[in-house]
């Protein structure tokens, strides 16, 4: 009897190439090369807990002593040190990227309904640029969005009108490659360690801000399907309630999730202004 034909394939080359993934293929690629570094198969499975064990009992001390440990400079200083020293290039680019994306996101959002707040104009494209308080400053830019949609009308616009794709690009980024580093850790494994110092200078309810940031990306992907009248955005929801308040969470694998969640929907928005770009052309 003829053996049957075994296949053995590659699980990172099935990702590579999965047609219901919408990101740019190179990306694709160094998110896959990230997660196949070694400081992921070996170092992050300890930093995940030791993480948490250590800002939770940050947070416990922090019931007693509620004020700010840390300047924010010097977490800013700290982390941008760290990134440049123990973090690989290409994750140092993709946490960069995220900064960016994120901003034409809450922009496209901004440009396509009345709300009457100004455009947001935080995008780094270096290591320096993410001094200055912007980890932060990302932050409250969603809160910001948000509260400045209160009562603004959510729908497509009418015919003629057409959405504002405008400043969805992503301008180059310098994630200083010739930089000599002691490690090259992956994203993952970075955000366990920078989550220790950022729980640190933020006060409780910074942190609580901060991590309950992440839970309003489904109240985004609701935003961009109706903007676009698109249920594409909706199938990326995970069904996180803005009303559920708790920050006791994996905090770094929340961050890793939601800049995903951030990469489909942007990749999403460049397909559609590509669509919209030739429709016109052909009117």
């Amino acid at each position: 009897m003829a053996e049957p034909v075994r296949s053995d394939p590659s699980m990172w080359a099935a990702v590579a190439v999965d047609p219901a993934v919408p990101i740019d293929r190179a990306v694709v690629r160094k998110i896959i090369a990230d997660q196949r570094r070694l400081s992921r198969r070996w170092l992050y499975p300890l930093a995940r807990p030791f993480s948490r064990v250590v800002v939770a009992l940050i947070s416990a001390v922090k019931r007693v002593l509620p004020f700010r440990w840390m300047p924010l400079a010097t977490m800013d200083a700290l982390c941008i040190w760290y990134l440049r020293r123990f973090v690989s290039p290409d994750a140092v680019e993709l946490l960069i990227r995220h900064f960016v994306i994120e901003t034409n996101l809450v922009n496209f959002v901004l440009r396509n309904t009345d709300a009457a707040i100004p455009p947001v104009t935080l995008r780094p494209v270096s290591l320096a640029e993410l001094g200055d308080h912007a980890v932060v400053e990302h932050d409250v830019n969603v809160y910001d969005v948000l509260i400045a949609l209160d009562g603004v009308p959510l729908a497509p616009p009418s015919p003629p009108a057409r959405l504002d794709f405008a400043e969805l690009d992503i301008p180059p980024i310098d994630a200083e490659r010739r930089r000599l580093r002691l490690l090259r850790l992956d994203i993952q494994t970075a955000l366990c360690v920078m989550n220790i110092p950022f729980s640190m200078a933020l006060t409780m309810e910074e942190y609580r801000r901060a991590v309950h940031s992440m839970r309003f990306d489904d109240s985004f992907l609701e935003i961009l399907a109706v903007l676009c009248d698109d249920d594409t955005f909706r199938h990326w929801k995970n069904g996180e309630l803005t009303v559920w308040m708790d920050s006791n969470v994996d905090v770094p694998r929340m961050v890793y999730r939601h800049a995903l969640i951030c990469e489909y929907a942007h990749a999403h928005l460049v397909k559609l202004a590509a669509g919209a770009d030739a429709a016109a052309t052909e009117a």
